[in-house]
């Protein structure tokens, strides 16, 4: 190339400034680039995104004008901040009444054996909590001034289930049945009231399951809905789009119906979270006050030790605990299944292409394609191809022409084995493509497509995508072979300049380009390129065409296109018609036939020939002054002499 290659570490970065090169350290703050770029630098991997730590020092201080901004964002929603905190307030000065309320029972109340203190303090005890759970709740009820966004992706959420759920549910089993033996083993009479408050835990934690379970799958459903809609529309193609066609205020309109419908679910949601865990809370307490009330009867009566009630009461609270916990853990299931359904969902569907598990291996590929009798059809829909016969020895260059819908793509894909066909055997080298691993056969092939995709990464690396293996030297000629070196050359960064989203910084044309570049560069043995210059002018098309010709020479192609100049040349031309055969033949022999094939070519030619006129209107000959035509055959060199209008 003429730029050379700068040195790259494993996970690090390379930054080019003005003056000089340098590396970065692998998942490590760049200083230098820091100050070149003024953003902070990029983790360079999944696992720098995970793990990596930043130092303290490394991070901006919090400006005083990003402070009032956020200050500024938040002053509207004043006075409900202040309730809030009002009742943050509130909640830590009642947290400390339970302790009072024991100390006196066990000082005023037992001693003097006043029942009526000791159930009035229990009454408290049961009050204070339900105020406690409260506030949020109450909160909750007002109209709420910002959405909440619960972005939580499937598979995380199966991972929390496994990694915490589960783990949660042993633990407190444990720990459930190990207090109740040793409630037992402390009083039968206490342990039957023990026993007793238990099942109050199952029946809320059912209900709220179910409920929890469809709206978390709605939420799930409405949050791919929207992760969809932003794509879309933040795309660098849909942004444009709907900039140009001036549809942001309808787009703006069909997200905030979105987002509004989510941020009803998400309160539900959590309301619906949070009056269980009151009603489980509020159970909690009822069980230490009867446990008061009861045990302290009882002592009063000298029918039981003080010391039995106070430790009864401890344990209740490691007995009520795992049992909250496992109730609010039968929710928490409940609400994965919407995480499993949709995770089974993909997986319960069947992969249509699939290597046998005695699949071989292709090695040393010669390049002849056989297609036997086959026929294909998408889902139930009518039938894409049928009854195909076609054998492609090695080295042939194959046109294939038809109109849209005729099934052209379609027949490329079944060599590629993006899908295996309905009826009949496609092989290679005399080898039925379901018998070969996939891995080995599109080692051998390389396809060109009209929708050109290139990674957001650099020139260097789409290239190479396929061949990581390939020289400098082994890029830069593809380039040369496309005709794109010169622009890449151009660019500020050569080889190393990202392409942006999609290959943003280059033209359609420019694309195709360099995915023709990327596929010279595998040096495959089949190579399938599907309106692969569909994006070139005329003459471009021309010069890449002259270029590309000693690269087919030797390998089997497959060329779909719907300029019938680009495959003049080629060994054989099939015409499809509603997945079928209809003609196949050489230029000439098509042409001799007269059929669809000819008139598609006469067609071009006056199109041709009018795009020739309207682009150089003073192009004249001396044929009485008359424009070009498709008739003048030395200038447009149509078809054969002799072939007139269909």
């Amino acid at each position: 190339m003429t730029k050379k290659a700068r040195p790259a570490m494993a996970n690090g970065c390379v930054r080019r400034t003005r003056q000089t090169h340098h590396l970065c350290e692998p998942h490590a703050l760049c200083e230098r680039c820091v100050k070149t770029t003024h953003v902070a630098p990029p983790l360079h991997s999944a696992r720098a995104m995970k793990g990596a730590r930043i130092d303290p020092k490394d991070l901006p201080p919090l400006e005083p004008a990003t402070l009032a901004r956020i200050v500024g964002y938040l002053a509207p929603y004043w006075r409900r901040a202040g309730g809030v905190g009002a009742c943050i307030v509130a909640a830590a000065a009642l947290n400390l009444a339970p302790p009072w309320f024991v100390k006196r029972i066990v000082d005023v109340a037992i001693p003097r054996g006043d029942l009526a203190l000791l159930w009035l303090c229990c009454a408290g005890m049961i009050a204070d909590r339900h105020l406690h759970e409260m506030p949020f709740a109450f909160f909750a009820k007002q109209k709420p001034g910002e959405a909440v966004s619960h972005v939580l992706n499937d598979v995380q959420g199966i991972g929390g289930v496994v990694s915490g759920t589960l783990v949660d549910i042993l633990q407190n089993t444990i720990v459930l049945l190990s207090t109740m033996a040793f409630v037992i083993a402390l009083d039968w009479r206490l342990a039957i009231l023990a026993v007793g408050f238990l099942p109050l835990f199952i029946a809320p934690a059912r209900r709220a399951g179910r409920r929890k379970k469809v709206l978390k799958q709605r939420v799930q459903a409405g949050m791919s809905e929207l992760t969809g809609m932003l794509t879309e529309t933040l795309s660098v193609s849909g942004a444009l789009l709907v900039k140009l066609c001036g549809g942001a205020e309808a787009e703006v309109r069909r997200f905030r119906i979105t987002a509004e419908e989510l941020k009803r679910l998400s309160l539900e949601q959590s309301l619906l979270g949070r009056w269980f865990q009151m009603v489980l809370r509020l159970f909690e307490s009822v069980g230490p006050a009867i446990a008061f009330a009861l045990g302290g009867s009882l002592v009063i009566r000298g029918r039981l030790p003080i010391g039995t009630v106070i430790a009864f009461v401890a344990l209740l609270k490691r007995l009520y605990n795992p049992a909250s916990d496992l109730a609010g853990v039968h929710v928490d299931l409940m609400t994965s299944y919407a995480y499993f359904d949709r995770v089974f969902a993909v997986l319960d569907r069947s992969a249509s292409v699939r290597d046998d598990p005695a699949a071989t291996t292709l090695a040393c590929v010669a390049g002849r394609i056989e297609f036997r009798n086959v026929s294909f059809a998408y889902d139930e829909s009518a039938g894409a191809l049928s009854g195909i016969d076609l054998t492609i020895q090695p080295g042939m260059a194959v046109g294939i022409v038809g109109p849209s819908g005729a099934g052209k793509t379609t027949l490329a894909s079944l060599v590629m084995r993006l899908y295996d066909p309905t009826i009949g055997t496609v092989a290679v080298d005399g080898v039925d493509l379901r018998r070969v691993s996939q891995a080995s056969l599109r080692a051998n092939l390389a396809v060109v497509t009209q929708d050109t995709f290139l990674f957001h990464t650099t020139v260097l690396e789409n290239l190479r995508y396929g061949m990581a293996s390939a020289s400098p030297a082994e890029v830069e000629d593809a380039a040369r072979r496309t005709e794109i070196h010169d622009t890449i050359a151009a660019l500020p960064d050569g080889y190393d300049t990202v392409v942006g989203e999609r290959g943003c910084r280059f033209s359609g044309g420019e694309r195709q380009r360099l995915a023709l570049a990327r596929a010279i560069v595998k040096d495959p043995r089949i190579l399938i390129l599907d309106e692969a210059t569909s994006s070139l002018d005329s003459a471009s098309e021309r010069r890449v065409q002259e270029s590309l010709a000693p690269l087919l020479a030797g390998r089997t192609s497959l060329i779909i296109t719907h300029r019938l100049s680009t495959i003049r040349d080629a060994d054989l031309i099939i015409v499809l018609d509603q997945g079928r055969i209809v003609e196949r033949g050489t230029h000439d022999q098509l042409l001799a036939q007269q059929g669809r094939y000819a008139w598609l070519w006469r067609s071009q030619a006056r199109r041709e020939a009018r795009r020739e006129t309207y682009a150089f209107p003073g192009a004249r000959r001396a044929r009485g002054g008359r424009a070009v035509t498709a008739s003048d055959p030395l200038e447009l060199d149509p078809p054969a002499a002799g072939v007139g209008e269909p």
